[in-house]
């Protein structure tokens, strides 16, 4: 299983999750949710999951550091300021926000199955392995860093 560590971009892992979601959201029951709450609720979280995407990459440029998910061995300099001062892993937070909004406008019960698996899949084949090599690299700032601020919120 370790074959998948850092081998599939972040945001492949949730375009594959969205069309996972909206194949299943015509199976099982549908959430009874009136149109315009639905589109309302979709849309805020939406738009909090752009926030935390753009907000994680504003702060990556502004510390000309790396972005690539792939490479986290390429980092530069260690973020923990802005956005990364509440998750250390603002941009998967913003993918799980989009995918919580899809989910909703769907309007599936099975769409939400969605986030869960992204969630589980991200950890385990993205951000776990990204610790191991950002503890190596920035050493003890990060330890303190892991102590002060959760993985995802």
């Amino acid at each position: 299983m370790s074959s998948l560590e850092l081998k599939i971009p972040p945001p492949a892992v949730g375009a594959f999750a969205a069309a996972a979601m909206w194949l299943v959201s015509s199976v099982g029951p549908s959430l009874a949710l009136d149109d315009t709450l639905r589109h309302v609720l979709a849309g805020l979280l939406v738009a909090i999951g752009l926030g935390f995407d753009l907000f994680g990459l504003h702060a990556f440029r502004a510390a000309h550091t790396t972005f690539n998910p792939l490479h986290p061995e390429r980092a530069s300099a260690l973020v923990v300021t802005g956005v990364y001062a509440i998750t250390r892993n603002p941009m998967y937070v913003g993918l799980l926000f989009l995918l919580l909004g899809w989910a909703v406008y769907l309007s599936a019960w099975l769409a939400f199955s969605g986030p869960i698996l992204y969630v589980i899949y991200i950890t385990r084949f993205q951000i776990i392995p990204e610790e191991r090599i950002l503890a190596g690299v920035f050493g003890e700032r990060y330890t303190q860093y892991v102590r002060r601020v959760r993985r995802w919120l």
